[in-house]
């Protein structure tokens, strides 16, 4: 919207170029570049980019925007309009999907705006609920009848077929009903409805060598009809039919039920505004040493992070995408406050415990640092308070229009060990997860317990509904030369990975379906308006 006019006699004609950044070297990749529009200072593209989308990784773009003057695919023959700079999670994370930001570059000069909207590609995230049943199929069992079972494959691009899925064994029946399985659309067919679907039936015999009694073909299109006469299909062994004339088939099977289930995904509900609220909470306790020693894990150098600080920043900068108002509470737990030197496992690092709110990721590190300066370190190392402080948001929104995630980042040593396995069990009936960042050479012995992937967390004979605590010790991504950068989108990218899934676990056992999105951006036509 309202580009420059670069052009003497006519308007600009502008070509939008999309630019991707490489994560080690920083470089700037052009990714790919839209139609050109003539003649216009408005124009709406048409031609789309599709991009991979991670919600752990942080994938900076950069869209830039000429005014084309010749055929040349040089763009230094063309006139600059100015550029965009923004990540791929903050258009998905706007309301709608919908992103409009400035279009900078040209000093003194207004450039216009640019609008981005991204949506997911949904071909693929159909499943299917289905179950057949046979009938007279043949006996293939010396002593009884057969014990049938089905096994489904989906052809290739080359003709060959690929196994998709296995029936279970129905024992001692030629008129067997399986069970109702469900399979992914993209399993079964690979999104394409017209592709053909083998079916086989054996009968299962205990040494493996499983008899083979028919098979039948058919598709998703097919199959999407229902229960009906097009869904009974004629099992045929061609062997017997080759060598029989009065061969009709081996038994029939038929479908009995086809539900589509359209999964919806972690996307779905951010488009339609769920806001994911992002907490710190970060270790105050002496066992990580006097800030003002170099040995400190919260040693305060004048010309590089410590770790706090970038555990802080690598997971902060990814999840702020996801909160509109990017006010974040920051909390401290285990000093001595002045005036009176009170122990606290719950302070504002601002100094302002009826407003704990910090802004952006900057704001955090601030109220951080002026922290370190004013209280004293001390103990114990209590994680309840602080995740007990969030859970009381959480346990006050559970419509699912607000997801809380609370990073800890702690030098490990736990004092409150059953307390905190008492806050995570019952968190984890809340709209919430909790990252733990362990910095420094501590054994973390204790964070990979409350972590729970091997072992489900429980207290006092309670076990956690859902899995909501990731662990991951930093000293993991710290590379040897002390160059941090790689090695923080790969901690940023171990420590979220497993938010979507906890996210989506707790909307799918509370039943919440995404919001319906705010209807798209329509340009407005200008109506002429006509006298009758």
């Amino acid at each position: 919207r309202n580009l420059l006019d670069r052009d003497t006699f006519s308007k600009s004609d502008p070509i939008c170029v999309l630019y991707t950044q490489a994560i080690g070297n920083k470089e700037w990749r052009e990714f790919g570049r839209t139609e050109v529009i003539d003649n216009t200072l408005n124009p709406d593209f048409v031609r789309k980019f599709i991009m991979d989308y991670f919600f752990e990784e942080r994938e900076n773009l950069r869209f830039d925007f000429y005014d084309v003057d010749s055929k040349s695919p040089n763009l230094s023959k063309h006139d600059f309009l100015g550029q965009m700079f923004c990540t791929l999670g903050e258009i998905v994370g706007s309301q709608g999907s919908r992103l409009e930001k400035s279009i900078v570059g040209i000093p003194g000069k207004k450039c216009g705006t640019v609008i981005v909207t991204a949506e997911e590609l949904g071909c693929c995230r159909d499943s299917v609920l289905m179950q057949f049943c046979a009938n007279k199929l043949d006996k293939k069992d010396f002593f009884g009848k057969s014990d049938p079972f089905l096994v489904f494959h989906r052809s290739n691009e080359d003709g060959s077929f690929t196994i998709c899925h296995k029936t279970e064994v129905v024992k001692n029946t030629l008129n067997p009903v399986w069970q109702a399985f469900k399979i992914s659309v993209r399993a079964l067919c690979n999104g394409d409805y017209d592709r053909t679907i083998k079916v086989e039936v054996y009968d299962w015999d205990r040494d493996g060598s499983h008899d083979f009694i028919g098979e039948f073909t058919t598709s998703y299109r097919e199959l999407s009809r229902g229960q009906s006469q097009f869904n009974v299909y004629e099992v045929i062994n061609p062997k017997k039919k080759g060598k029989k004339k009065k061969y009709v088939n081996s038994g029939t099977v038929t479908l009995l039920s086809f539900l589509i289930e359209t999964e919806v995904s972690f996307l779905d509900y951010i488009k339609g505004g769920t806001q994911i609220n992002f907490t710190v909470a970060i270790d105050f306790t002496a066992s990580n040493g006097n800030p003002s020693q170099p040995t400190s894990l919260h040693y305060m150098n004048p010309y590089q992070l410590n770790a706090y600080g970038m555990a802080l920043r690598a997971v902060g900068e990814i999840i702020q995408d996801y909160d509109s108002d990017k006010m974040f509470p920051a909390l401290g737990f285990g000093a001595r406050l002045p005036p009176d030197g009170r122990v606290s496992h719950e302070f504002a690092l601002n100094g302002n415990p009826q407003n704990p709110y910090c802004h952006g990721i900057d704001g955090v590190m601030e109220a951080y640092y002026r922290s370190l300066k004013c209280v004293q370190l001390y103990g114990p190392t209590n994680f309840a308070p602080v995740i007990n402080h969030v859970a009381r948001y959480a346990a006050s929104v559970k419509d699912g229009s607000q997801y809380f995630v609370l990073l800890i980042i702690t030098d490990g040593v736990i004092s409150d060990m059953a307390q905190t396995k008492e806050s995570i069990v019952n968190a984890s009936k809340l709209p919430m997860s909790i990252i733990i960042v362990g910095v420094g050479p501590a054994e973390f012995d204790a964070m990979e317990e409350l972590d729970g992937d091997v072992v489900r967390i429980s207290s006092r004979g309670r076990f956690a509904e859902r899995d909501i605590v990731q662990f991951v010790p930093f000293r993991d991504y710290i590379d040897r030369s002390g160059n941090h950068v790689l090695s923080m989108a790969r901690l940023a990218k171990d420590v979220l990975a497993e938010i979507p899934e906890q996210f989506l676990s707790y909307m799918r056992v509370r039943g919440i379906k995404p919001s319906p999105a705010p209807p798209p951006y329509t340009p407005p036509i200008h109506v002429l308006q006509t006298q009758i």
